[in-house]
């Protein structure tokens, strides 16, 4: 008798988006509250951000682009807009073509633009992309749980 069994396991996606959503929405309110530590703020979530994709496993150029870009940050402080303007520029990218997130891909093209025309309101336009991106990852990650039928990071286990 032939028996086929197949094992899907979901855990690490869905922790990797959970601890994404949380990272940038604290770092969101962090940057709204705390405006003038801004270059501390953004060098820290994109060196975390860097480390988060290195502990599952992302692609090591997509996970050297935040890293760098933070260090830069920490080392040329007045090159925030330029430089957090080019990470947005180069995710919102990704966001089109790799993961077919249109709407948010446009979005985050358009807060880059708006970082480059206006780099005095960048803590504020860096902010609202971080609440932007956590709020959507958390709603999209509420309607993955909704759909699927199991809770977020319940680590569930399929046997057939």
């Amino acid at each position: 008798m032939f028996e086929q069994y197949r094992i899907q396991i979901n855990y690490k996606n869905r922790e990797r988006q959970i601890l994404n959503a949380l990272l940038a929405l604290a770092t969101g309110c962090l940057t709204l509250i705390y405006p003038n530590f801004l270059y501390l703020i953004a060098g820290g979530y994109l060196l975390a951000l860097g480390l988060l994709f290195i502990t599952f496993r992302i692609s090591p150029t997509l996970s050297a682009i935040p890293i760098v870009t933070g260090i830069l940050i920490f080392i040329f402080p007045e090159l925030i807009p330029v430089m957090f303007a080019a990470f947005l520029g180069l995710f919102g990218f990704v966001l089109l073509f790799a993961f077919q997130f249109s709407i948010m891909g446009v979005l985050t093209l358009i807060i880059a633009l708006l970082i480059i025309t206006n780099p005095d309101s960048v803590a504020y336009l860096i902010a609202t992309f971080l609440l932007i991106y956590s709020v959507s990852n958390l709603i999209r990650l509420y309607q993955d749980w909704q759909n699927k039928g199991g809770g977020p990071g319940s680590g569930e286990v399929r046997v057939q």
